[in-house]
């Protein structure tokens, strides 16, 4: 078996980007029916959801003839969030393409289409991408320069081989995924059950505002301060909070004498609340469950909830149900940045049913965790197994 470093100019492959320039479609040329018009945001896990699918008419689609795609295209997106690649399913046979998108349309009896989807997005092609990429405030990958770009190729029985393990074993990784947020969907679904609608209040439990029901609602820090990859104190901010928990994923640190100042105004404890107020993930909400002392950023609140009237994890619940966020969200302010201040935060109204049965729920919640760690658990095997594959087979 023969292995050889070949550029995608080498390799046989059709390569077309989308149409830029006058034929590109105005916003009042999308129809509600007609043919797919294929974004960056429908490729998704290698595959094109039709979820927020554009649509375009015949005519237009006529005279955007570089952006036809047929069923087992390979498309990448060159522009923005540069390398997000998905293969097109047969039911957007002659579909089309924005200018943000290049199709590679590879001869099968040389270069399996599934082996290069996997190839385009190992860490050695990610790494060719920073290389090859141009432009500042839009970062481009031109044709020109992904026709450098550079993967490792094999006969085409090894390539079928290696793709349908990849295949597999990713498989496995996104039903993890799945039971995960199945788990989650079931919270969601028991709080409804208890509790009803947070923001109609069809039960007609008692309401207070967001500030009655806290002994303490406060952010972080509103400087940056200097951090580091280790230290005394986790640096916590927005991107670290998700609905589900904790994320450490490129978690810095801070010393004692910046933690100190901020802690003693901020001071998040084992139980409380933390909610994120400023920025795109605005409106999540999560309970701490580190019993240690760490620094917050401005962008996350603490929420000190009232234990003697307030069940944290219920607190989160609510904040984190769908018409709840949807009805915080709507009075967020700021241009570049949305955010909802500490003012608005403390004036949302919160039902508040009896303290027994929040805690109902709550010990409802700790049942599910417990499954959730199991599948988190396989879910990090699997993932470890999918990634050491990945750099086997392409660095």
């Amino acid at each position: 078996m023969m292995w050889m470093k070949k550029t995608i100019k080498e390799l046989d492959i059709y390569i077309s980007d989308g149409n830029y320039s006058s034929k590109y479609p105005r916003s009042e040329e999308f129809v509600e029916e007609g043919i797919p018009f294929i974004r960056g945001n429908n490729m998704v896990d290698g595959d094109i959801t039709d979820d927020e699918m554009y649509f375009i008419t015949p005519e237009k689609h006529s005279i955007l003839l570089k952006g036809h795609v047929k069923a087992g295209d390979v498309l990448i997106t060159t522009r923005g969030n540069i390398g997000q690649v998905a293969i097109v399913p047969d039911r957007h046979e002659d579909s089309n393409i924005n200018a943000q998108i290049v199709l590679l349309r590879t001869n099968q009896e040389t270069l399996y289409n599934r082996y290069l989807l996997w190839a385009l997005q190992s860490h050695e092609a990610n790494e060719q991408y920073l290389a090859l990429q141009t432009g500042t405030a839009l970062k481009q990958l031109p044709v020109g320069k992904l026709e450098k770009l550079s993967i490792e190729v094999t006969d085409i029985n090894k390539q079928h081989e290696i793709a349908d393990i990849l295949d597999k074993t990713y498989e496995v990784v996104k039903l993890r995924r799945k039971e995960l947020q199945l788990l989650d969907d079931l919270i969601k679904a028991r709080f409804v059950e208890m509790f009803g609608d947070p923001v109609s209040n069809p039960l007609g439990w008692e309401k207070k505002m967001l500030k009655t029901v806290c002994v303490k609602l406060n952010d972080g820090t509103h400087f940056s301060p200097e951090s580091f990859e280790e230290g005394e104190y986790k640096y916590v901010t927005a991107k670290n909070i998700k609905e589900s928990g904790f994320d450490f994923t490129n978690i810095t640190y801070v010393s004692e004498a910046v933690h100190r100042p901020i802690y003693e105004r901020c001071n998040p404890e084992l139980g409380d609340v933390l909610y994120i107020k400023d920025g795109v993930t605005t409106g999540i909400a999560m309970v701490n469950t580190l019993n240690e002392e760490f620094t917050l950023l401005s962008s996350v609140a603490l929420l000190k909830q009232n234990r003697k009237i307030m069940d944290g994890y219920f607190l989160a619940a609510v904040l984190n149900n769908e018409n709840m966020y949807s009805d915080i969200r709507s009075n967020m302010g700021g241009a570049a940045i949305t955010r909802l201040t500490i003012a608005k935060l403390n004036m949302i109204q919160i039902i508040v049913p009896p303290l027994k049965l929040q805690q109902q729920f709550s010990d409802f919640v700790h049942q599910v965790d417990k499954s959730k760690v199991a599948v988190q658990k396989a879910l990090k095997e699997t993932q470890l197994l999918f990634d050491s594959l990945m750099q086997q087979y392409f660095g």
